[in-house]
């Protein structure tokens, strides 16, 4: 049958609705001309001969900068359970939480996640959104989290930012006609439907110049998201072929969380850095080139010559070369055969409006010398620094909550996956101490779904600073505590005490300080329990000795009918 015969799917029709409402916003090449100007294909398009295309970058450097400011933390998620009414179930409760804590900080490591969250911020910082799709692998039992362009997504209300709320999603995704014919099969469809999905040449609209360009036949698969009766449904479709049809996933929280950069009234989508900062960056770009002809044209001595009157021209340009004149020409006034003329002076204003685009654009965005963290470290202390970068950072405070509140919804997330998609019940690794050795061991342990039904979990997430200052902060303040003798067993009471009024986000390693009490009041047991063993010994040997010989045979006696462990 003829591919122009075919009639498309419903899902396509709304999707290509929602791409001419993206090309009316002009998402699609506002997308590309970011994405150009922050990785410095800033010339794209001019056409102009005999002047470099020079540039100062200084988008990239805000960029960087702020996307590094708010990513100088270690993420962790902790999950903890609401179900107050069952007091029976608390202990179980918290147990079960202790052990998906560990599984998402495993999904956290296995899926790099530190390096996705880095790259969703640069998303967000460049074009608005950084978006994030959640599948479920069934086979390991865990999500699995993509990356996607806001190119990729559209939303059912484009001017509302709250995901949850959303009528409906769409998320596009090129995949090769392979692989989308394989997903029919398993879907149960005949070899004549699944003819009809075919290569296709709708790439125009994805995000990046290079994407324009494919190896492989590929074709858009579309997915439809939505909700009934407060359960997520899925349907899958390309331009003529729907390769899954409508499906209750028994989801509640859609599986996609975004990060808008910063809130834009009335839209969805958020607003970026860059997009208000092209004018100044092309005004530079233009001014640097101006002043380099200018340099090329006008900055050097300009040779002027009476080429009638010279024997060997060539030897003009040579350094030290002897000029020869002509039979018959007289040299009384060498003016009139060879001179130069003075290189024209430049105006200041070119190169002070240049430095005042720079800098005045940094310090408007809040990306100068000082907020960058411009100070030497010989003359000043690692907590005076912090001082002086954490108040030049104030700013940000906005984006690292949202970036707070983006990972906080992926952990919504993975626990609705958990769930739903383990009725049966699932494997949870537990840590313990084996009573025999001390030494700490991990056992799976079968969790059943009525307690996973039953958590009521809420999510938060623990912030760790990790940057270079920070560290260094770290470490003088645990190496004060150790010289104060706060690790002793008569100060650890005190220390505790600290620990537990330190606000989670407190450049002092909390966590690792709760764990490291943690330890000393376990070994201050095992001590104590050592120390009345002995006591124990010591009035056992003392009774033994001021006992007569019959009550020596007697305890003899009594201590070899005591059972062996």
């Amino acid at each position: 049958m003829n591919l122009d015969e075919l009639k498309k799917t419903e899902i396509w029709e709304l999707f290509e609705q929602g791409k001419n409402f993206m090309r009316r916003l002009n998402i699609f090449t506002d997308t590309d001309k970011n994405y150009r100007m922050y990785s410095g294909n800033q010339w794209e398009g001019a056409k102009i001969e005999g002047i470099e295309q020079a540039q100062y970058n200084f988008i990239e450097t805000i960029v960087n900068y702020k996307v590094s400011t708010i990513n100088q933390n270690l993420w962790q998620i902790n999950y903890s359970s609401e179900n107050f009414e069952n007091k029976d179930f608390r202990k179980t409760a918290d147990s079960t939480c202790k052990m998906l804590n560990k599984r998402a900080s495993k999904v956290w490591e296995k899926d790099q996640m530190d390096y996705k969250i880095r790259v969703i911020s640069e998303d967000s910082a460049v074009n608005d959104e950084g978006v994030m799709y959640v599948s479920y692998d069934e086979e390991i039992q865990n999500p699995i989290n993509e990356i996607l362009s806001k190119n990729d997504v559209q939303y059912g209300n484009e001017n509302n930012s709250d995901i949850q709320s959303q009528p409906y999603i769409i998320v596009s995704q090129r995949k090769s006609v392979i692989e989308i014919q394989n997903m029919a099969r398993k879907e149960g469809l005949s070899e004549e439907k699944i003819k009809n999905i075919v290569g296709d040449n709708d790439y125009f609209d994805q995000a990046g110049d290079d994407s324009k360009k494919e190896k492989n036949n590929k074709c858009t698969l579309v997915t439809k998201i939505w909700k009934e009766n407060g359960q997520v449904w899925f349907a899958k479709s390309t331009k003529y072929v729907e390769v899954k049809k409508a499906t209750n996933s028994g989801l509640t929280y859609y599986p996609l969380a975004h990060f808008p950069w910063k809130d834009k009234k009335g839209s969805a989508r958020g607003e970026g850095e860059v997009r208000y900062l092209i004018p100044n960056q092309l005004e530079l770009n233009k001014t640097l080139a101006r002043m380099l002809l200018s340099v090329k044209q006008n900055a050097y001595p300009t040779k002027v010559v009476n080429m009638d009157k010279i024997q060997n021209p060539s030897a003009i340009n040579k350094v030290g070369g002897i000029i020869k004149t002509k039979n018959g020409s007289t040299i009384e006034d060498v003016s009139k055969i060879f001179t130069t003329i003075a290189p024209a002076q430049m105006s200041t204003d070119v190169s002070k409006t240049i430095n005042d685009l720079i800098s005045i654009t940094r310090e408007l965005k809040n990306s100068s010398d000082i907020a960058t963290g411009g100070i030497n470290p010989s003359d000043a202390s690692g907590k005076a620094i912090l001082a002086v970068q954490q108040a030049s950072q104030q700013p940000m405070v906005k984006q690292l909550s949202g970036l707070k509140m983006f990972i906080e919804d992926l952990a919504r997330i993975w626990l609705d996956m958990w769930i739903t998609y383990n009725q049966d019940g699932m494997k949870l690794e537990e840590d313990s101490t084996d009573p025999i050795t001390g030494e700490e061991v991990t056992e799976l342990v079968d969790i059943p779904s009525s307690v996973l039904d039953n958590l009521q979990a809420t999510v938060k997430v623990d912030i760790t600073p990790k940057g270079a200052f920070d560290k260094y902060a770290q470490e003088i303040s645990l190496e004060n505590l150790f010289k104060a003798g706060y690790f002793n067993p008569q100060k650890l009471g005190e220390l505790k005490m600290y620990v537990s009024v330190l606000p989670d986000d407190s450049t002092m390693p909390k966590q690792a300080l709760e764990r490291a009490i943690e330890k000393a009041e376990e070994e201050q047991k095992k001590i104590a329990q050592i120390n009345a063993q002995a006591q124990e010994m010591q009035q056992r040997a003392s009774q033994f000795i001021n006992s007569d010989v019959e009550g020596q045979a007697s305890q003899i006696t009594d201590a070899q009918q005591i059972p062996t462990q």
